[in-house]
C-alpha cells in the first residue's frame, strides 16, 4: 500500500539555530511559538486546501490544473511522518483520486508489486477511507463494487485476459456475499468480450460519476477549511474575483504546453467536428476545459487527453499527418457504433476514447471495417 512518509515538518538542517535566534529577536506570542508545531498546523491547512483544489479540478476535468494540484498535495502528503487521525480521510481522498485519475493505464504502477494496477490500488485506498465513516451508505458500496467491475474491464480492455482472472482471485474473498458478481465476472472473462452488457452498464463514466458525488459530501464536510475561507476573503474584499482568472500567469515550458494553447487547439478540433459531421453537438469539448459541466462525466478522457497532448506536442488542429488505427481504437469505433447507430460519428468521437480522430476518419474507418468484413 502506497504510504505517506518523508522528512518530518520542521526538520531540516539549520531549522532549529536560525529559530532560536529569531526567537530570541522578539517575545510575542507568533515568534515564541515552536517552528516545528507552527509548520505542522501550516502544512495540515495547505494539505487540506490542496485536496480541496483536486476535488474541484477533477470533478471540472481540468487536467492540467489537476495534475499541479495532485503533485503539491503528494509533496505535502509525502512530507508527514505519519498521518494525523483527523487527516486521514483527506489523506486518502487525495491518493484515491490520484490513482482514479490514471485508472485505465496499465503501464503505471503505484505499489512496488507491478501487478497491481492503478484502480487495484484505489481499490485500496477506498476500503481505507469506508474505514473512517461513520456509517456506510449506498453509495459507498456502489463505488467499491464499481471499482472491482472496473479492474476487470479495463484488464479485458487491453486484451489483458489472463491477467483479469488472476486479478479476480484478489479482488475477492469467498464469502457469500461475494460469490454473485464473483461468478458473473468470471464468466465475462471466459468470453473475452469487453463489452458484454455487466461492463457497459456499470462503466467507467458511472464510476466517475458516482466519485463526484462522494466528493460533493465530503466538500460539504470540510466547508470549515481555514485557507480557503481566508483565501475567499480577501478575493472578495479586493474584488479580485472577475480579474483572477484573467491575470493568472501562463505555463511555460518546453515539455509542457500551456492551457491557452491546449484550449486554442480544442477550439480549432471543435470547428472541424461541426463543419465535418452533420451530428449534434450540444455540449462541445471546449465547454469542459471551462469549467462547464457536460452532460456526461468523462473526466478520466479529459485529463488522459490533455495529458497526451502536453506530453506529446500533438497539434488537434485540422490538418494531421496519416496515423495507424490501433486494436483498441476500432473496438471503440465498434462500440460507438453500437451505442449511437452509424452516421452518429460526432457523437462517437465524443464519447469514445480516440487518439487524435475526426469525425470524418471515424466515417472512414467504418466504411474499412465495413468493407473487410470487420464492421
Amino acid at each position: 500500500m502506497a504510504a505517506a512518509a518523508g522528512v518530518a515538518p520542521g526538520a531540516m538542517d539549520g531549522g532549529s539555530s536560525s529559530s532560536s535566534s529569531f526567537s530570541s529577536s522578539s517575545s510575542s506570542p507568533v515568534s515564541s511559538a515552536p517552528p516545528a508545531a507552527v509548520e505542522a498546523v501550516a502544512a495540515e491547512w495547505m494539505l487540506e486546501f490542496a485536496c480541496s483544489c483536486l476535488c474541484r479540478h477533477f470533478a471540472e476535468q481540468s487536467g492540467a490544473e489537476f495534475r499541479r494540484w495532485r503533485d503539491v498535495a503528494q509533496a505535502l502528503i509525502n512530507g508527514l511522518s505519519q498521518i494525523p487521525p483527523h487527516q486521514k480521510k483527506t489523506v486518502y481522498l487525495c491518493q484515491l483520486l490520484i490513482r482514479i485519475a490514471q485508472g485505465k493505464n496499465l503501464g503505471l504502477h503505484f505499489e512496488s508489486d507491478q501487478r497491481i494496477s492503478p484502480l487495484e490500488s484505489a481499490l485500496s485506498f477506498w476500503t481505507l477511507l469506508e474505514k473512517e465513516e461513520i456509517k456506510l451508505e449506498k453509495l459507498h458500496e456502489d463505488i467499491h463494487r464499481l471499482i472491482q467491475i472496473q479492474i476487470v474491464a479495463v484488464h479485458m480492455e487491453n486484451r489483458y485476459f489472463k491477467e483479469a482472472a488472476e486479478v479476480l482471485e484478489r479482488l475477492f474473498t469467498d464469502s457469500e456475499s461475494d460469490k454473485p458478481l464473483r461468478v458473473k465476472l468470471a464468466t465475462i472473462i471466459k468470453t473475452k468480450d469487453p463489452y458484454v452488457p455487466l461492463l457497459q452498464n456499470f462503466s467507467y463514466s458511472l464510476l466517475i460519476s458516482k466519485i463526484k458525488s462522494y466528493i460533493e459530501l465530503f466538500m460539504k464536510e470540510n466547508e470549515t477549511n481555514f485557507l480557503l475561507q481566508e483565501a475567499t476573503k480577501q478575493v472578495a474584499s479586493k474584488g479580485l474575483e472577475a480579474t483572477a482568472w484573467q491575470n493568472r500567469p501562463l505555463e511555460v515550458n518546453e515539455n509542457d504546453k500551456s492551457d491557452l494553447e491546449t484550449k486554442q487547439r480544442l477550439i480549432k478540433e471543435e470547428q472541424c467536428i461541426t463543419s465535418q459531421s452533420s451530428g449534434d453537438i450540444k455540449n462541445p469539448t471546449l465547454r469542459r476545459h471551462l469549467g462547464q459541466k457536460p452532460k456526461e462525466s468523462r473526466v478520466l478522457q479529459s485529463l488522459n487527453n490533455m495529458q497526451n497532448v502536453e506530453k506529446n506536442g500533438v497539434s488537434l488542429a485540422c490538418s494531421r499527418k496519416r496515423q495507424r488505427w490501433t486494436y483498441q481504437e476500432d473496438l471503440e469505433l465498434k462500440s460507438g457504433v453500437r451505442k449511437f447507430g452509424v452516421g452518429n460519428w460526432a457523437k462517437i468521437l465524443l464519447h469514445g476514447n480516440f487518439n487524435n480522430r475526426t469525425s470524418v476518419m471515424l466515417k472512414d474507418r467504418w466504411r474499412t471495417l465495413s468493407r473487410i468484413g470487420q464492421g
